[in-house]
């Protein structure tokens, strides 16, 4: 009786369903407490100040606080992109056998509601014939895959001896096999690397699907592969990034020196001709441009530029404008919603925390 007015393609498309919709659920809860420890990690780090990049080259000072925020919002996204896919699929195909549906006097709203679907499916030649929803889910999986392989790389380069920014704990990384003084961060390393397989797998399934005419064809069946490996992996990168940030040390005071490499503050400078001396943007960049040149020539910070120099340059230079090429100053100014000023960081801390933690 149990296989009345059921097929194996019904059924086999309602579990997996079932599958999915449970691991969009564990998923979730794992990135919900990877943004949590980032905002945690923010917190204790809203005024430590270190460079900010464009092209892997010293850009402008931000906070560290404001950096780690950056991942919470792409992480924000992710969560976002698993729940739209788990509203779409919650809809229940038992009902529509094997392709055209059943004679049988069946309600599919009743089981649709016991297996706490939304809904029947509507068509029963697409219910069992199709597994968009598993091409989402492992859609959204490879793009929050990338964002774990950002944030792993970045990690990897700042735990390096040239940066030296952070320090991976013991328990995250590996001495080397012949060099007794090295630590490798390797489970960021993994995170990155895993990344592949995951994007694979999503390739995997859409080349499956590609070429199947209606309705089910036995190349469905390996759908469940890649869809259990991707969920297997992107949830032990989640548990093993957030424990791996928990445990970071910061080393505050490599930041700022390097924050401060490179002319980081230019732009200020020319925004304040601007500002002040209402000065073409495009005149100001010229102006500040020699500015940066006599700093390369005399080897010292812009900083350390005599004021006298300053005005050799263009008289429109004062001493006002060197008080504004501090990193310190720098970061402060940068006020705009959404910027990196520590008083705007303490805002979309508290903001990230009723959008992201507080309304799970």
């Amino acid at each position: 009786r149990l296989h009345t007015a059921r097929s194996r393609n019904d059924q086999v498309a309602t579990d997996f369903k079932i599958w999915i919709r449970d691991a969009i659920d564990r998923i979730n809860k794992k990135i919900v407490n990877l943004q949590s420890t980032l905002i945690d990690k923010s917190e204790q780090n809203i005024e430590t100040i270190m460079p900010g990049f464009t092209h892997l080259q010293t850009a402008q000072p931000v906070t560290f606080g404001h950096h780690l925020l950056a991942y919470v919002e792409m992480l924000g996204r992710d969560g976002g992109r698993f729940k739209d896919c788990r509203k779409r699929l919650n809809e229940c195909p038992l009902g529509s056998g094997a392709l055209a549906g059943t004679s049988f006097n069946i309600d599919r709203e009743k089981t649709a509601k016991d297996l706490n679907f939304d809904k029947p499916t509507y068509n029963s030649l697409d219910s069992v014939s199709d597994r968009d929803f598993a091409i989402e889910f492992l859609s959204a999986s490879s793009i929050l895959s990338v964002h774990l392989s950002r944030l792993a790389e970045e990690l990897v380069i700042w735990n390096s001896s040239q940066f030296n920014f952070i320090n991976v704990s013991d328990s995250f990384s590996t001495g080397s096999s012949m060099m007794p003084q090295k630590r490798n961060p390797d489970a960021a390393e993994l995170i990155r690397g895993k990344t592949g397989s995951i994007i694979g797998s999503l390739t995997n399934l859409l080349v499956v699907m590609k070429g199947l005419p209606m309705s089910y064809s036995k190349d469905m069946q390996q759908d469940k592969e890649p869809a259990f490996q991707t969920s297997d992996t992107i949830e032990l990168c989640l548990e093993v990034l957030t424990n791996m940030i928990k445990d970071l040390s910061i080393n505050s005071d490599k930041m700022y020196e390097a924050a401060k490499n490179n002319f980081s503050t230019a732009t200020d400078l020319a925004d304040w001709l601007v500002k002040e001396k209402n000065i073409p943007f495009r005149e100001s960049h010229h102006i500040v441009g020699k500015v940066v040149k006599l700093a390369e020539e005399l080897g010292c910070e812009l900083t350390q530029i005599k004021y006298t120099d300053l005005k050799k340059i263009d008289d429109r230079l004062s001493e006002e404008s060197v008080n504004i090429l501090s990193v310190e100053s720098s970061v402060k100014s940068r006020k705009s919603y959404g910027g990196t000023s520590p008083n705007n960081v303490k805002k979309q801390i508290k903001e990230a925390r009723k959008r992201f933690i507080e309304k799970e």
